[in-house]
């Protein structure tokens, strides 16, 4: 998720002088809507690694919004300290998954501090620097595109995206530590969870080091000159003040239980649509499967299964086993056979000499 997904953006931030005005334009729509999806769709979501990877999508959008408005620095500097604490985050999913019997469902975990202080210490602070959290790896890179986007021409409608979907950050982040971290033990009363992998332990802990330290000497090392900023009080607090909203409507979302039944019918049509990614499963890829899946299953019962079997390998190895059979069983020296062989060959000789 840190390095694999980010190919296609560290492409394009090589690749940043080709892009010309109406395709940033094009790039800059498409980019703040995924993002802005994915962010709504991590807070629906209950699957532990689904909720990170759907992140990992929403700060790819930040990336492609920041890299199409012309500033590809910016861009690479965020995909470079996204990949460190994303890679602390999933490790931490990882040793909490396997802790747990292979349980991914957040609602299962909860309270795991009191059995994972490191791992979750860790995951604490990384979910963190997602979420800005100032003087951690992300608060640098993704403080700096919010202020930039402040300071740029950009029309309310992309300027409301970003802001919006920076608070949906916080929100899952923060509805994930109340899921998994705080609240009620939901696992088994007899569990085997603990924190001594000690492999697991030292390369996330080396990791931590870098999500505290590595924004700032980033920052230092990829702007040789302070990015100058110059903006009114309020929208340099707006980042903040959206950052600390989204913290309090997850924690909000969180404690308010969607599992009463009668609670939960009353928005299931919601949290489908908003969890499902606007239906985008739906149209891109169970629409383009049902056609080709539905004519191969015809093909294979009609061709692999019926005809082509019975005139292919089927019908040739029955053809084939009649013939041996009935060449063994003339190879088999039978007294009868030859007395019969010779009959009909008399038979037959009778007949030439009456023709």
């Amino acid at each position: 998720s840190s390095t694999l997904v980010t190919a296609g953006v560290y492409l394009l931030i090589r690749f940043n002088m080709i892009l010309n005005e109406n395709l940033c334009l094009f790039l800059l729509f498409i980019s703040t809507l995924t993002m802005f999806m994915a962010g709504l769709g991590a807070n629906f979501e209950f699957d532990l690694k689904k909720i990170i990877a759907l992140s990992t999508l929403s700060q790819l959008g930040l990336m492609m919004s920041i890299l199409s408005m012309g500033n590809y620095k910016l861009a690479f500097f965020h995909l470079l300290t996204h990949a460190l604490f994303k890679a602390l985050l999933f490790m931490c999913a990882g040793a909490i998954i396997h802790n747990l019997k292979d349980m991914q469902d957040i609602r299962f975990m909860g309270n795991l501090m009191v059995h994972m202080p490191l791992t979750c210490i860790c995951m604490n602070i990384s979910n963190l620097a997602l979420c800005g959290m100032p003087f951690l790896a992300g608060f640098y890179s993704k403080d700096l595109i919010l202020e930039v986007v402040s300071m740029d021409f950009v029309n309310i409608f992309i300027f409301l995206l970003f802001f919006i979907s920076t608070g949906l950050t916080v929100c899952y982040s923060f509805r994930l530590c109340y899921y998994s971290i705080t609240g009620d033990f939901n696992f088994y009363s007899l569990h085997s969870l603990n924190d001594e992998g000690w492999v697991m332990l030292k390369s996330m802990l080396s990791m931590l080091i870098f999500v505290v330290f590595s924004g700032s000497m980033l920052m230092w090392l990829i702007f040789p000159t302070p990015v100058m900023i110059c903006l009114p009080l309020e929208l340099k607090m707006l980042a903040l003040f959206v950052s600390m909203i989204g913290a309090w409507i997850g924690y909000e979302l969180a404690k308010f239980s969607m599992s009463w039944v009668s609670n939960s019918l009353k928005f299931y049509n919601y949290s489908y649509f908003f969890g499902f990614m606007w239906f985008m499963p739906n149209i891109s890829t169970f629409s383009m499967n049902y056609i080709p899946l539905v004519l191969s299953y015809n093909l294979f019962k009609s061709f692999d299964q019926g005809w082509n079997e019975y005139l292919g390998g089927q019908g040739m190895y029955k053809s084939m086993k009649n013939s041996s059979l009935l060449v063994q069983f003339l190879q088999n020296n039978n007294m009868k056979i030859y007395l019969i062989l010779i009959i009909l060959w008399v038979i037959i000789l009778f007949l030439i000499l009456l023709v």
